[in-house]
Order: structure tokens, then sequence, then C-alpha cells
């Protein structure tokens, strides 16, 4: 049986894959499995500077494997697999490297709430986006209750999961859940044009924008002092230096993390 989940790394982008294409890459145990195994690799991998997640066949991630979750018994199995949905999406944001979600299709449930959770998001003409919960008597899950209002705002994030309705990827990008929408044949291109610039960023300073643009409970004052210790460190580091020696040298940095 082929894994739930692919996993490949090529010139410092690791792309993870999810791979159930005949369920449109809907969620069960083997899959979020899978995605938390190669979110590790990625993580250990000093190599892997930028990560594209995205699915295979014509979904990104149509959410729950409901035929799946119908067969969980009991509170407790629901709950462990709901908190093992929900940390995929934490670490998402919580890594510091930066991903990028590749939407090649249909993407519904807890798959329009995992391609929130990544930093960047790049989807296909064709796209269908779709907060299908209360269309079966659930409510939004894998964060989604934090990611859309904080993407398109409390108000149209109310009527996309109150109604369920699908929008289209216009639709999508014009309220801000989307950076850029491309034609099917140009998607992929564009993704790795993005990835493989991430990759040959400052990889300290990247992380630590990830870190405090996640963190929203941060107070002006807060962001303030952050800044005021944290950018003297990262004036020390050889990225730094070899970044204002580009500059002036009129080449590409070479920056190693350092």
């Amino acid at each position: 049986m082929e894994a739930a989940v692919l996993y490949a790394v090529e010139n410092g982008v690791a792309t993870i894959t999810m791979n159930r294409p005949k369920s449109l890459n809907s969620m069960n145990d083997g899959l979020i499995n899978g995605l938390h195994e190669a979110l590790d690799k990625a993580v250990a991998d000093a190599e892997v500077r930028c990560i594209v997640l995205t699915g295979n066949g014509k979904a990104f991630c149509a959410g729950g494997d409901l035929s799946y979750l119908n067969n969980l018994t009991g509170t407790a199995e629901k709950k462990a697999f709901i908190a093992k949905v929900g940390d995929v999406a934490k670490r998402i944001t919580t890594i510091e490297k930066p991903v990028i979600a590749w939407v090649n299709g249909v993407t519904a449930g807890a798959g329009v709430n995992l391609m929130l959770a990544c930093d960047l998001i790049y989807a296909n003409t064709k796209a269908r986006f779709g907060e299908s919960f209360a269309k079966v008597g659930l409510i939004p899950d894998c964060g989604g209750l934090y990611f859309l209002p904080k993407a398109i705002g409390v108000h149209r994030a109310k009527e996309l999961m109150f109604t369920g309705d699908l929008i289209d990827a216009a639709t999508a990008l014009q309220i801000g859940m989307l950076n850029d929408v491309c034609e099917e044949e140009t998607l992929k291109d564009t993704v790795y044009a993005m990835a493989n610039r991430l990759a040959n960023s400052a990889p300290l300073a990247i992380g630590l924008t990830k870190k405090y643009l996640n963190n929203t409970a941060l107070t002006l004052d807060e962001v303030l002092a952050i800044e005021e210790t944290t950018q003297p460190l990262l004036m020390g580091t050889d990225d730094c230096k070899e970044g204002i020696a580009a500059f002036y040298e009129k080449r590409n940095p070479v920056f190693t993390g350092k």
C-alpha cells in the first residue's frame, strides 16, 4: 500500500504531499500520522529551508474522512484524533521554516484550515473552498476558528462557516484567503519559484519574523521590546554581515543560518 503522505527534498525545499487521491486526500489516522512524520523530517533536516504542502490528484484536502470519523468509538478516541489534527496546524505555525500551501484543487473543511495555517498560499483557478462543517452538524476544527477570521475578518468568516458555501479561487483571493491564483499549468512553477527564493533567504531572520507575526497577542510595546533585543543579535550574525557585503558588492547573498 502506498504511503498516505509522500516526502521529498530538492534544492533546500521539502515537499510534503498528501497522497489519498481517491478520497480527495481526506484526513484519517494514516494521513495525519504521515503529516506529523514528514514535518519531523523537515524540521530535523538543516538543509531544508522551506516546506511546500500539497495534495495528490484533484484535491488539496477535502477535510476529515467521514467514513473514518464515523467509525471512531467513544469520546476519548474522537478527542485524540481531533487533537492530533489540530497539532498538525499548530506545528505548521510554530516551525521556524516557511511553509507554502500549493492548492491544486478542491479544499474543504479541515483542509481549508490546514491551508490557512501555512505562511503563503497559492491556488489554481479551478480550486474551490468550503468551510463545510455546519452542513454535517460540526464546528470548524484544525484551528479554523482562529485562522479564518484572522485572514478575512470575523463577519466574512461567520458567513462562510454558518453557510458552508463553496467559494471559487477568485473570491478567495479577493477576500484575503490566498496570496495568488494561477492557471493550472503555471501554478507549480509559481510555487517553487517562491519556495526556492525563501530557501535562499536568511533563515534566522525569516524564522523569527514568522514567529512574531504569528503571535497576534503582542502589543506594540511588546513588539518594540522584541525589536530592541532581537535586532542587535541579528546584526552580529554571519548572515547579516553577508547580506550587507552582498548589497555593496551587487551580488546575491549566500546565507548559512549562522
